[in-house]
């Protein structure tokens, strides 16, 4: 591991100026039920360049919770390894990053979630409500932990003023290395159109890096999102749900990378420009699909719960849905299952 500073640049680069055009890292974002180890390597695979792992409660954590910790599962190749925490007690959050920070490369803090039973214990985008507790709590595990700590924020609870911009000069002024803010209010949870002028006037206003996050799901909107915000980087949420692809597609739609370098396309050089574009979605959703099972077998071996959730994902929006119902509920294992689908994929991609 690199020492101090030259390690955190090697990781988290300086902020950058205006875009104009070059490549900026693309982040998968921590989704609970999505970002699960296999699929995490599966996102790198396709061109994402930062993964970070499901959100995960620090309380359990520090009570040595086996399913919490299960996802905070990595491999030697998830490079670097980011562990996301949420939580309302302080305590349990710094002892939960004093216990990770050994492992970890950089240790993500959550302040955007949305979901009830998150903003219930006031943990998540709850705690923007509590901005001084939230910079309070931040500044207490940057004091625990020898390793970089980033947070993730939406703009603000959604009553009153949103007040992500003071919290984002205030986590600055503590030493967070990066910060991300999603273009919404916790109010709006997913509703209504990402607000990419606020997060500009974040990036405007700190030197710490700031990623954009919120409705990028192409390279059009890609290129939309970095042009208005300017932003360090971009995360990826709903967009890459049965999609990890769209990392490369968005690297070759901004001309960061070539369309015969995806390994989708050079998986199936002989006839992709044969194919039509279904014909070209379902050969791309097969080859992710196959790499998932792949790093599933090389890491935390097939798992059903995660099998079942990302094949519904998968094959979404695709011709023959009853078909994949059918080998969903009829495979007598795990392993049938994947190949039913890796089948499925395959002979929908010949039509």
């Amino acid at each position: 591991m690199l020492e101090g500073g030259l390690w955190l640049s090697h990781h988290i680069a300086a902020k950058p100026g205006a875009w104009d055009g070059e490549p900026r890292p693309l982040f998968l974002a921590p989704m609970a039920g999505v970002s699960d180890l296999p699929f995490r390597l599966l996102s790198k695979a396709c061109g994402a360049d930062v993964t970070i792992t499901e959100f995960t409660n620090s309380t359990a954590l520090t009570r040595e919770a086996a399913v919490s910790w299960r996802k905070m599962e990595s491999h030697e190749t998830e490079v670097p390894f980011i562990p996301q925490i949420f939580g309302g007690d302080p305590g349990d959050m710094a002892t939960a990053a004093e216990m990770l920070a050994p492992t970890a490369d950089i240790i993500d803090l959550n302040f955007g979630c949305p979901a009830p039973k998150v903003t219930k214990i006031c943990a998540g985008a709850a705690l923007m409500g509590e901005p001084d507790n939230l910079v309070s709590m931040v500044d207490g595990i940057i004091q625990r932990v020898d390793v970089p700590v980033t947070a993730k924020m939406r703009l603000g609870t959604g009553q009153g003023a949103n007040n992500a911009l003071d919290i984002c000069k205030s986590l600055e002024d503590i030493g967070t290395a990066r910060l991300c803010v999603h273009g919404r209010t916790l109010r709006q949870r997913y509703s209504g159109e990402a607000d990419w002028s606020s997060i500009k006037a974040i990036v405007d206003a700190v030197e710490t890096p700031v990623v954009a996050n919120g409705d990028v799901m192409d390279a059009a909107s890609a290129k939309d999102c970095l042009e208005v915000t300017g932003a360090a980087g971009l995360m990826v949420g709903r967009g890459a749900i049965g999609r990890p692809s769209v990392f490369g597609e968005i690297k070759v739609g901004l001309g960061w990378m070539e369309l015969e370098d995806l390994p989708w396309v050079k998986a199936n050089a002989e006839d992709w420009y044969e194919r039509s574009p279904i014909g070209q979605s379902f050969a791309a959703r097969r080859w992710c699909w196959d790499k998932y099972i792949e790093f599933s077998n090389q890491t935390v071996g097939l798992q059903p719960r995660w099998m079942q959730r990302h094949a519904v994902a998968f094959t979404k929006g695709l011709p023959g849905g009853k078909k994949v119902r059918a080998v969903m509920h009829g495979a007598p294992t795990p392993e049938a299952f994947a190949e039913g689908i890796s089948s499925f994929l395959a002979g929908e991609a010949t039509e």
